[in-house]
Parts: structure tokens; sequence; C-alpha cells
């Protein structure tokens, strides 16, 4: 869901912050509060009157007005505890404390703090006597000499922002040895953090650096608790990332796992452009003229000190009146454009430097030698990703290797991971043109998990349970904080599969791809007991049933196709999703990753259970499925029995695609399928359904001549339906029984309905009794119920047929008795044949009618256990669905034997709705039990 934030203050710095939160599509408006004539109304862009000084009316207006997020731009109010008054109110607020904020409000509590824990400033001291003052400053003014360098530092998990170099009137991208870098990162950077930390006082925000490289290492000037001004002008074109997502990192400490992007290969140059007389005395209210022709040269303009003119048009209202940024891809042509942006502001004595940026061009171009870097292959980036990924590999470790990277080669020790007669299982694949939606989306830590899903899904295909992956990550460019956002991705999907990063390359190669552009392989090896091998081609046979696992969406498959429709339609990645979560993006959507599923079906593979398994990946339902299959059996799928995603019916609508180029292509919700005899097709279903989406959706077939070896039933009404009905059910109960007094075979039916996969909705619950807990649990779960009191009506006959015009009413096409113990008319029953299900307490046909486990205890029986059938004129003489065992102990009691079965019959109650509603049983003209094979 889009949200909205607002921005404190009415500086060039607030311009350019709302400008960049404007363009996340996570945020729905920016309000500027007070604002200048820039933030007037520009898009998602306007001002706010709201009263910033007093925090409590400043809380309420945020309440009011749903802000999600506050972004302090000056100092005054962090000083005055603006982030305090309204984090204390629930409102979050981006920036540090009052107590944080004393490192630049106060400048006797910066030194202190600075000379307290090391960290190298300038010598100073605190005077009360102005003549003392001055004495002091005469004998230390010669240290004012060097140049300035400022870095910024965002969050307790600090990052460093691109460094820059300071002239009063411009601000550029400026370069420092990484041997200074590092030294500012240790002994400036990570000293004040841990400093505030260790005070009680841990920073939150953003922390802006002045710093003086000396002789003798740098040297803080002073500290800024909030984005500069003009720097932040300068700073925020070069972020690539989300300024909303960075901010909303920082506040939950995410940012380390998280870190911004900026631009590659860019230059950006900050020109100021102040009133005649600042910093004295000055003119307001001077007409301002050219700033769209500005913006249509390809530059910013973010205004400072402006107002709106009555009658339309921009006057100057302060002395930094606005502010005209250039990014470019060289130094020498940003300062050119910047330059040419100034010249056409018709802003009549306005003062800027014409003289910047001569000695920077003049270092950045001087003659050396050559080095590999300057080829465009930058190892110190190399080895810093290794230091970064190296910890993420290490969490991967598995019984059988530590996944420790550096070596040549990556080791695994087979018999230490239990393998006794193994075969190596290898699969290896990418993730396709999924890559330049990520890239076009500045989104690129899913893309680890369909990497890693697409080698381990394969590799489950034959049996096998991953033990090792490897990654290979090329790029023209080697950008650390995208290669090490995908890279983490890849090592938590490893965690997900249970299988180790073992090792990995990172090829830089200019010239071979664009900028921004990078692609991905993996490989994934695993292993299988001789004897345990899929497919068991000689165990298929026709009749076998098939399962469908759900997908999550078009998992990495099919892109290139997507893309298409996706420019057929005119839509962005930015723009909302017609599918798809509510405020999601496009882009976001589609990014949804691929499911991987190897500690879902490993336990069941094992079991020996399954036949064979597809990984529906390139090729769709029509090709793969055949590949694991003997080749005189045939696929006979019904697209009625799983949950098809929206996005499957959007691609189908908006390309005009075929129902054989759908199956051809996508997965259409299903992501695996199983392949597994009509005997073990309920436990196996039930087992998956405890943690995924599962349906029998299809069976095998002899393969006639000419007929296709995959025919996938009412998939063009699906599509176009959109998701499948289920069959309305109703609920018979009197609470009077005595296997289920409590109603909890109801409460078994209505917690299995309620989930997605079910095939079955009830609609109604009907008693012979009011106040029964069993209709207080159907109105807890929002069910409608109805009470039929029999004692109401002269007749059985009577009474059957207002219980036949409440299911009519409802539309009920499934009845299952739930401790109901009224004895139906025959007419009733003839009527619902096929459609009307009991439980009994015992394996029929023994132990029929009242009391059937004191039956089971006076016959000595061994085994006991419930029976869910169709209902027929005879009593418990229905064509049985499901019937679930329940051995008998030898101390068992008619009340511990009663209380074990009922347990039962809260897995085969719900079991056998499901097979009913989806069709997978229903009852023939002979009576008995008729499994559906297209089902």
């Amino acid at each position: 869901m889009a949200e909205r934030v607002l921005v404190i203050g009415s500086g060039g710095r607030e311009h350019a912050l709302a400008w960049k939160l404007a363009q996340s599509p996570h945020v729905q408006q920016v309000l500027v509060a007070p604002g200048n004539a820039g933030t007037a109304s520009c898009g998602k862009i306007s001002n706010s009157a709201v009263n910033v000084s007093n925090h409590t009316i400043l809380a309420q207006y945020c309440k009011d007005h749903n802000v999600a997020l506050v972004v302090v731009g000056p100092e005054v109010p962090l000083a005055a505890g603006i982030v305090d008054d309204l984090t204390a109110a629930g409102v979050p607020c981006f920036g540090p404390s009052a107590k944080a904020a004393q490192l630049e409000a106060s400048k006797s509590f910066s030194k202190s703090f600075m000379d307290r824990y090391g960290i190298s400033t300038a010598r100073w001291s605190s005077f009360t006597d102005p003549q003392e003052a001055c004495k002091g400053c005469e004998e230390v003014a010669s240290m004012w000499s060097l140049i300035s360098v400022c870095v910024s530092v965002m969050g307790p998990q600090w990052l460093l922002c691109p460094l820059h170099r300071t002239i009063r009137g411009y601000w550029m991208e400026t370069r420092v040895s990484g041997e200074m870098l590092q030294q500012i990162k240790t002994t400036v950077l990570q000293k004040t953090v841990d400093g505030m930390k260790e005070d009680g006082i841990p920073y939150v925000g953003v922390l802006y650096a002045g710093l003086m490289l000396t002789q003798q290492g740098p040297k803080v000037l002073e500290f800024n608790c909030r984005f500069g001004d003009p720097e932040c002008q300068v700073l925020l074109p070069l972020l690539k990332s989300d300024l909303y997502e960075v901010l909303k990192n920082t506040l939950q400490a995410k940012l380390a796992s998280e870190p911004p992007v900026w631009l590659d290969n860019s230059a950006a140059v900050t020109v100021v452009m102040a009133s005649e007389g600042y910093p004295g005395a000055y003119k307001k209210g001077v007409e301002i003229t050219g700033l769209s022709q500005v913006t249509e040269m390809g530059l910013q303009v973010f205004h400072a000190g402006t107002a709106l003119k009555d009658g339309g048009g921009v006057v100057s209202s302060g002395g930094r009146v606005l502010t005209v940024t250039a990014v470019r891809p060289t130094l020498e042509s940003a300062l050119h454009s910047a330059n040419q942006g100034v010249a056409a502001v018709g802003f009549p004595n306005a003062v800027y430097r014409r003289d910047i940026g001569h000695r920077a061009i003049a270092y950045l171009t001087r003659t050396r030698g050559l080095t590999y870097k300057d080829s465009g292959v930058d190892i110190a980036a190399g080895n810093k990703l290794v230091e970064i990924i190296k910890p993420l590999a290490k969490a991967t470790s598995r019984t059988g290797c530590n996944a420790e990277l550096g070596g040549f080669a990556g080791l695994f020790d087979l018999k230490a991971a239990g393998f006794v007669d193994p075969i190596l299982v290898a699969g290896t694949d990418g993730v396709g043109t999924k890559l330049k939606i990520a890239q076009a989306c500045n989104i690129h830590n899913t893309l680890g998990q369909d990497l890693v899903a697409m080698c381990v899904n394969d590799v489950l295909a034959q049996g096998a349970e991953p033990l090792f992956f490897l990654d290979y990550f090329s790029c023209g460019r080697l950008d650390v904080g995208v290669a090490s956002s995908v890279i983490g991705g890849i090592a938590e999907a490893c965690q997900m599969a249970g299988c180790a990063l073992l090792g990995g390359e990172t090829a830089e190669m200019p010239g071979v791809y664009g900028p921004g552009e990078y692609d991905l392989a993996g490989f994934c090896v695993g292993a299988a007991e001789r004897g345990s091998l899929l497919p068991r081609l000689g165990d298929i046979q026709e009749g076998d049933l098939l399962i469908g696992v759900a997908s999550s969406g078009v998992h990495s498959n099919g892109f290139s196709l997507v893309r298409k429709v996706l420019e057929r339609t005119g839509l962005q990645y930015s723009s909302p999703a017609p599918f798809g979560q509510p405020g999601q993006t496009m882009g976001s959507a589609l990014l949804t990753p691929t499911k991987i599923y190897s500690r879902l079906l490993q336990p069941i593979l094992r079991s020996g259970a399954v036949k064979a398994y597809a990984h529906i990946t390139g090729g769709g339902l029509l090709e793969n499925i055949p590949r694991v299959l003997p080749k005189d059996l045939a696929v006979d799928l019904d697209a009625t029995h799983w949950r098809i995603p929206p996005v499957f019916s959007w691609l189908h609508k908006e390309g005009s695609l075929s129902e054989e180029e759908m199956v051809r292509t996508f997965n259409c919700g299903l992501g695996a399928v199983l392949v597994v005899g009509k005997q073990e097709a309920q436990r196996v279903l039930r087992q998956l359904q405890a943690e995924e989406e599962a349906w029998i959706v299809g069976s095998l077939t002899h393969k006639m001549p000419g007929r296709q070896a995959v025919v996938v039933r009412n998939l063009e009404h699906c599509l176009r339906a959109g998701p499948n009905p289920c069959p309305d059910t109703s609920v018979l109960q009197n609470g009077a029984s005595h296997t289920d007094s409590t109603g909890t075979n109801l409460q078994a039916l209505i917690e299995q309905t309620k989930k997605p996969s079910s095939s079955a909705e009830i609609v109604v619950v009907i008693s012979n009794r009011p106040g029964v807990l069993g209709l207080k649990r159907a109105s807890m779960a929002g069910i409608q119920t109805r009470v039929v009191d029999h004692k109401l009506y002269g007749s059985r006959a009577e009474f059957d047929s207002t219980i036949d015009h409440v299911l009519a009413e409802f539309g009920v096409e499934v009845v299952c008795l739930a401790g109901f113990m009224r004895i139906l008319t025959g007419s009733f029953v003839r009527k619902w044949n096929g459609k009307l299900l009991n439980i009994h307490p015992s394996l029929l046909p023994s132990f029929k009618g009242v009391n059937a486990q004191k039956q089971a205890l006076l016959a000595g029986a061994r085994v006991s256990g419930c029976t869910v059938h169709f209902v027929a004129e005879e009593v418990d003489a229905g064509a049985i669905i499901v019937q679930e065992p329940v051995p008998v102990l030898m101390n068992d009691t008619e009340e511990s034997l009663s209380a074990r079965i009922l347990e039962a019959e809260h897995q085969a109650f719900p079991a056998a709705l499901e097979l009913v509603a989806s069709g997978v049983v229903r009852l023939g003209e002979d009576g008995r039990i008729m499994w559906n094979q297209s089902a």
C-alpha cells in the first residue's frame, strides 16, 4: 500500500528529499512543511501549513493524515526533540534523538565526546570570557588552511555514502585513497557510532562529518546530524536505490543487509545561486524565470529561498535561492551542463561561482601509468565483495562441508553426510530475462531464490537431496552493492533449500555487458542412494494420480513473453499491478520469487510414496510432465481442481494467448507435479497440505495414437473465470453424538475449508437443537447458522422437508453429518444420494449402529477406527470414502478408545470432504465408489 510522507523544512535540501521520495512506488504523497515554491504543487509533492514547532499538534496531524514516515531536514527541530516526541506518539520519524543531535547542536558536547573516545579533532577550548576567546583564536588560527572533506553515515549499522569535496557555492564528487578512506572509517566513523552507543545514545539517522585531511591523518572539524545543504542536492540524484526503502531500512536496522545502490560511472555537480548581497543584506521578491527551460535540459532545479508570486510565477524569498544540479558520465560534462543551466535561469544579479572544478579536472586528467582498474576491472571491489559474502556463505554450512570460501575448489564429504551407496545428481540453470525486470526495478535480492530454486527443484526430480550450490555472477562493471544483494539472496535461498553455498565466480568483463547489466548462472549437486532414484518408470501405471503443488506465480520461465505482453499493455514496472497484493507494483509482483520445494518434498520422496516428480519449468505443463513418464502413458489434467494465480489470467487476456501457448510456456499455477498410486494419494496430499497448497489435479491414462501426451481440461474457462469456485457445503449437527458432543468434527471441517487449497466452502451449519457448541463454533468462524427444532414438527418427513428448504436456500451441494443423530427419511436420502456424507466410529462394515466402541471392545478387536461413507437408506451401509485405523490397546476403556477414534475422525472427515468436493471421488450409479480419472 502506498504511504504518505511528511518532510520538515523549507530549503533546497527538503526539496531534494521530497523529489527523491516521490519517485518511490511505496509513496503515495509527499507533504513538505512549510516548503517553498518548488514543493508547492508538483506531482506527488505539495506543501503543508501544519505547525512543526508544536510537536503535539504535529503528531495529531500525522495521525489524521495517515503519515507513515516523517523526515526531518534542518538541525533546529532535531535539537528540539521532534524525533523523540513523534516517536513517543507512535509516528515513525527519521533522524537522531535530541540527545544524539547534540553532536551538532552543542560544539562543547561534540568536542568533549571526541576527546573522550579518541577521535582526532583540532585543538579546542571553551570560554566564557570574550577576550580570552579572542586570544585563543589568535593562537590556533593557522589550522584553518586545509581543505575539508565531508562524509555521510546512515543508521546504527552505518554505511558510507559517496565522498564529496565542498567549496562555497558548489559541490562535486571527489576521491580519496583507499588507505585514507579506511582510516576515516575506523578512526572517525566507527568510533563515533560506537561511542554514542556506549553513552546510551544510539545514533539513528544521517551523520555528516566535516573532515580536515592533515599530515597526521583525518581530523574532525564538526558533525552535522542531518543531510547537508547543498550537499543533499548533489547526493540524492546519485542514489539509484529507493530513498523511502533506504530510510525505512535504516530505522529497522536492516541497512547492512540491504545497502543503498549508487549510480555507476556518474558525476554530479550542484551550483548554488544566491541573492546579491548574501550573506549580508539582500533584496527579496526578485522574479525568477527560465526554470522550465533548465528542466528540459535534463537538469534538476531545487528551490530554497523561493516563493510563489501572486498571479503566478516564482520570486526570491531568501539568501540561498536555488541550486542547479547536473548528473553526467564525467565531471567535465557535469560541470559544463550545470553552468549551462545556471546561465539559462533568469535571476537578475544572482551570485554564483564561475570558476569551480578546474583543480579537480586537472587531477583526474593527469597523465599516469595504466592499471587493471583503468581497463574496467576493479580487483579491490572484487575483494570487498568476497569479504561481504564470506559470512553469508559460512551460514549455509551443513553436514558434509563447512562452506568456507577462498580456496581453489570446494569439498564435500558424502560419507559424513550419511550416504552409503550414492549417485551424484547435478543440475544447472539461470533465471532468464527475469533479470531485465529486476535490473529495471533496481530489486536484486529476490533473484537469488529464483536461481537456487531452478537448480534445486531440478535435482529433486531425480529423487536427490541437494548438497551444495555454486553461483556465477558476470557483469560489465562490478557494483558491490548490487552483487552483494544478489549473492546474499543466493545464500539465504541455499539455507531454505538445505544446501551449502560452496563457492562461486564473479566475472567483471568490461564491454560485454551494458551499464547496470549482469547475468547469473547456478549449479547444484545432490545425491541419492542408488535404489532411491526417480522416476521409477517400472512402477508407474495407468490410473495413478497426479498431485500438483502450488507455484508462487510465473516463477522464472517465460519472461520474454511476459515482457512482450507488458509492452503491449503500455503499463510500466512502477504501475499498480492488476494482480497480486493490494498496493503492489507490476515490477514487484512479477519478481515474486520461485518456490523452493526441497524441504517440503524430501520427506515425502524418502517415504517411497512418490513414483515420479516433474519440475514445471521451461516448457510448462505440456513438456515437463511427460519427461518423467513411460512413453505409453498420457496425462489428463482438469484445471478446475487447482488454484490458478491471477497473473496467468492477466497474461492470457492481455496477450491474447492460446491455451496451448499458456500450457507450453507457463506453469499455470503448478510448480511441481507428483505421480502417486491411488492408495497413497490421500496420505501424500494431507502431508503436503499441512505446509503448502496442493491438489489432486489429474491422472494417468493409456496414450492413444495421435493423442497429445498432456490434456488440460477446462483451462480456458478457469483463466477467464479467475479463482476457482468451491462447492457450497452444509453441516448438520445436533450436539448429541456420543463421539462428538462438543462439535470438534465440525471444527476440523471448518479449519480445513478455510485453507486456500480447499475445494469446499461451508455456507451454513444446521442444528436441531438451539445453543449447542457447534453453532457457536460456526458463528465464530463467520458461517451462517440455522436451528430447525425437530420438536416443532409433527413428522420426520415434515422435519426433513424443512431441512431440504434451508439447504436449497443456501445453494448447498454437499451435506456432512457431524454428530447428527436423527434418522433421515428415505426420500431425503434418495434426493441427496451421492452428496450426503456421514462418519461412523468403527471400521465399517464391522460394528454398525450405536455403541460401536463398546462392540469393538467386547469382540476383542485389535484394531478399530473410523469410516466416512456416503449415506444410504440402510444404516451405516453406504459406500466407503475414507477409513482411518486406530489400534485397540490392552488397557483401553470405552472412553479412552472413543477419544483416540475422535482424533482420527478429525483427519478422516476433512479428507473425505476434499475428495468429494474436488470431484476425485463420486458415487456411481451402482452405489460403488468411482475415482474420477480426469480429476
